[in-house]
């Protein structure tokens, strides 16, 4: 979405000049979301993409803001390379697939190297929570192993583990500040996922996740459509349409505009 500079600064007035970056960028948030809020023109049958990336998933943790842009149809029994090229947001595509990517390269098992490709796919919906989100839209497809290690790293990335490659991520102390410490319920689930006989599955989609991401570099889809096809179970009607009981995630993102 392209926003009108003067517009926006018409709407702030005089208390421009007080606001903070932060009250500025809130501002700016509302602002986009008012003007995508606005009817569509009589006889206009585009899909303008209003809720992927701002009513979903907002600014990103590093201030980031999504492109917007008009939505492309979706195909008939859509799969999940789909859903890359047409729905998620494309610096979380890239996130992803240098992410698989670095796992390949060094050599990790191929089940492993799908965990990365995928492990942050719901964050196209919403980032709280967002590993128990993606194992669960992924449960119905994938296998015990890879569903359950994407539900895992997400607690596992705020704990060190140097004898595996993993360091506290300088990132987090800039997001969170100095002496965070998570949620009870994120503790209790990496202690528990430390003693687990899949800790190692889930500690190493953190070791590609965080240490993988090379702006100067695009890595495309085309070396992973194989490895979907053997480690992700295509259900003949389509994502979203199969009747499974988490269908209507992946319809939430084929039709992200949708009133009701």
């Amino acid at each position: 979405m392209k926003v009108d500079p003067q517009a926006f600064l018409a709407t702030l007035g005089d208390k421009a000049n007080s606001m903070t970056a932060d009250q500025r960028a809130d501002a700016l948030e509302e602002f986009m979301m008012k003007q995508l809020a606005k009817p569509v023109a009589p006889g206009t049958t585009a899909n303008v993409r209003r809720g992927t990336g701002v009513m979903f998933g907002g600014l990103t943790p590093s201030g980031f803001q999504p492109a917007l842009a008009p939505l492309a149809k979706m195909p008939a029994q859509s799969g999940l390379a789909d859903f890359f090229r047409l729905r998620f947001m494309p610096h979380s595509v890239q996130h992803l697939l240098q992410s698989a990517n670095d796992a390949l390269r060094k050599g990790q098992p191929e089940d492993i190297v799908f965990a990365c490709l995928v492990h942050d796919i719901a964050i196209n919906m919403i980032k709280v929570d967002h590993g128990w989100w993606a194992a669960q839209m992924l449960e119905p497809y994938v296998s015990e192993k890879v569903s359950w290690a994407i539900r895992h790293h997400q607690a596992l990335r705020f704990y060190a583990d140097p004898a595996m490659g993993y360091e506290y991520p300088q990132q987090y102390v800039r997001i969170f500040g100095e002496g965070y410490v998570p949620e009870p319920y994120i503790k209790a689930t990496y202690e528990y996922a430390r003693g687990h006989q899949w800790y190692q599955e889930a500690r190493m989609i953190t070791v590609h996740d965080l240490y993988a991401f090379d702006p100067n570099i695009t890595v495309t889809l085309d070396p992973f459509i194989d490895i979907i096809g053997r480690h992700f179970k295509q259900p003949k009607e389509g994502l979203g349409f199969d009747g499974s009981p988490v269908a209507h995630m992946w319809r939430a993102m084929i039709y992200p505009d949708n009133p009701l």
